[in-house]
């Protein structure tokens, strides 16, 4: 089609949906005037990769393909005022746990889900070198606030904590808690983000937490490596496994014998995070209050200044009038029916013995409009939702056609200033019950 264009924006690229759908696209009615927005430069590399892949398939079979639709970086964005520093919240979360300027926080914003999001292991290792290395100057604490999905995951953080940190107490707040948040991010000191899962494609919390004006320590990961820059916090490098050493990973999840969950958490565990780097980080801030407080202010103009929607919207606006310049100056016009969508009594049209109405049969009235209300009422037509016409419709059709000469589609849809597709639809419903007839 080229009366309009599609544009979507990507999210988790990691399921077989929307893998396969990139392939999908490739063969679907797609052209060089659509868009799919990628949220990072690393999704922009997974998503070309995807549509390689099914290019390299798709034109070894038939040939040739059409132009591929524009892949533009945008990133996601947020309202920061909604995010901003809550100097009551912050008072009323450190006096609530006692806690002095020598009490260091460690907080994160997220679903907390080991096979969905992160493992909490390698943070909590991080976590302890970092507080046996501060000694006793400073006291860590860890602040998870999000929402646990299962026990599974809730016993999976609380029981690496006391195994792997056992001087940094750890704490969970309720993430679906609007009060809990605010708190969490207006009292922390420090902000973490330890990625290590293929579900997360960008990782708005950070950018939340750049909002608040906290330092951020985070993965080299996907997003992050585009959103924290070195005068915001600290990226701690990542390591997965070479392409072949997945393999077990990708054919088990395509054959089925791997659900989602258990390939993503396969694939976190051959993901590597950087453990001393990530101690290091975390003391450096916790001894340098000077340190913590410029990453912050630095951080939270950072956030307003590239990521508020205010910036991100009119680049999206950009894009899809850069979108219509295309349509406009393409001499390709794309008018072939879609094979997966097709028009239904197109796909039919052998069942019937005659497959459509013409629109200049002549039609005249049988019945009335009270007989179409008792059978519409009587088969339940709108019980089931979403009818096929409104009985509205039906009746404005019926009463055009009582008491008058025949009319022919055509004609009513001229008088009633309607769609003659939509008065075909009520003419052959009003002949199916014999309240109409055609006139010889």
């Amino acid at each position: 089609m080229d009366a309009y264009s599609i544009c979507g924006i990507t999210h988790t690229t990691a399921t077989q949906a929307v893998m396969r759908g990139m392939h999908d696209l490739r063969a679907g009615p797609q052209a060089e005037w659509d868009a799919v927005i990628c949220t990072s430069k690393s999704v922009h590399a997974a998503t070309l990769r995807n549509i390689e892949l099914a290019d390299e398939a798709l034109k070894a079979r038939f040939g040739s393909l059409p132009p591929r639709p524009q892949m533009p970086v945008i990133p996601l964005g947020i309202n920061c005022d909604d995010f901003a520093h809550d100097p009551v919240a912050a008072h009323d979360l450190r006096t609530r746990l006692g806690w002095t300027e020598d009490d260091i926080a460690v907080v994160t914003l997220s679903r907390l889900l080991p096979y969905g999001k992160f493992d909490p292991g390698p943070l909590f290792v991080a976590l302890q070198r970092a507080q046996t290395a501060l000694g006793t100057t400073k006291r860590l604490h860890f602040i998870a606030c999000g929402i646990f999905s299962d026990d599974y995951s809730r016993n999976v953080f609380s029981e690496c904590a006391a195994l792997l940190m056992p001087d940094v107490s750890y704490l969970h707040m309720d993430g679906a808690d609007a009060t809990a948040r605010k708190e969490v991010l207006s009292g922390g000191d420090i902000f973490t983000f330890p990625i290590d899962n293929i579900q997360e494609t960008f990782g708005l919390a950070p950018i939340e937490a750049m909002a608040a004006g906290l330092p951020v320590v985070v993965s080299d990961w996907d997003g992050m490596r585009d959103t924290v820059t070195p005068d915001v916090g600290f990226r701690i490098p990542t390591r997965t496994v070479q392409p072949n050493a997945s393999r077990p990973e990708g054919m088990g999840y395509l054959s089925g014998s791997l659900s989602y969950q258990q390939y993503s958490a396969r694939l976190s565990s051959l993901t590597s995070i950087d453990v001393g780097q990530m101690a290091d980080a975390f003391a450096e801030l916790a001894r340098n209050t000077d340190l913590r407080q410029r990453m912050g202010r630095a951080a939270q103009q950072h956030a307003r200044t590239v990521y508020d929607w205010a910036n991100i919207i009119p680049v999206m606006q950009d894009l899809w009038g850069e979108l219509a310049q295309v349509r406009r100056a393409s001499k390709t016009v794309q008018s072939r029916a879609n094979p997966v969508g097709p028009l239904p009594f197109d796909l039919f049209a052998s069942y019937a013995s005659e497959a459509h109405m013409t629109h200049s049969e002549p039609f005249i009235a049988t019945g009335t409009v009270q007989q179409l209300r008792e059978i519409y009422k009587a088969r339940r037509i709108g019980k089931i939702g979403n009818p096929f016409e409104m009985q509205t419709t039906l009746e404005r059709v019926m009463s055009a056609l009582i008491g008058e000469p025949a009319k022919d589609i055509a004609t009513l849809a001229k008088e009633l200033k309607w769609n003659p597709l939509t008065i075909e639809r009520s003419v052959l419903f009003l002949l199916k019950y014999g309240l109409i007839t055609p006139k010889d």
